[in-house]
């Protein structure tokens, strides 16, 4: 499974999350499949546990998948206390290139960073 990839920098708080829910949904390829990485994610709160979820539902609509391929402890702590800590694949690289594809090659990557 090769996905595109979205690196999360500051914060997934209620003052962010309505701008980052419209790119969030423009990182989304045809096929679903979106892996997110979290570890520079410095706050987070409920507006931002909503947002995940809703990536997830968005992924499985489109029949892909939503992968935290990197946490912060942060976010770590958001989604062990939502009982979500399933959503982090720990094995999925965070900033590399997808499994499977060819080393020398970009992955598609958009990096967001907000702040207040």
């Amino acid at each position: 499974m090769s996905a595109a990839r979205l690196d999360i920098e500051g914060e997934l708080t209620i003052y962010v999350v309505h701008e980052l829910k419209d790119r969030l949904l423009a990182a989304f390829p045809p096929d679903g499949h979106l892996r997110l990485d979290l570890t520079r994610v410095a706050e987070a709160d409920g507006a931002g546990l909503q947002l995940l979820l809703s990536a997830e539902r968005e992924a499985e609509a489109r029949g892909g998948r939503l992968i935290v391929a990197g946490a912060s402890p942060v976010v770590r702590e958001m989604l062990a206390l939502a009982n979500r800590a399933d959503l982090i694949d720990d094995d999925a690289p965070a900033a590399g290139t997808p499994a499977g594809a060819d080393a020398d090659a970009p992955a598609p990557t958009a990096a967001l960073e907000l702040t207040e």
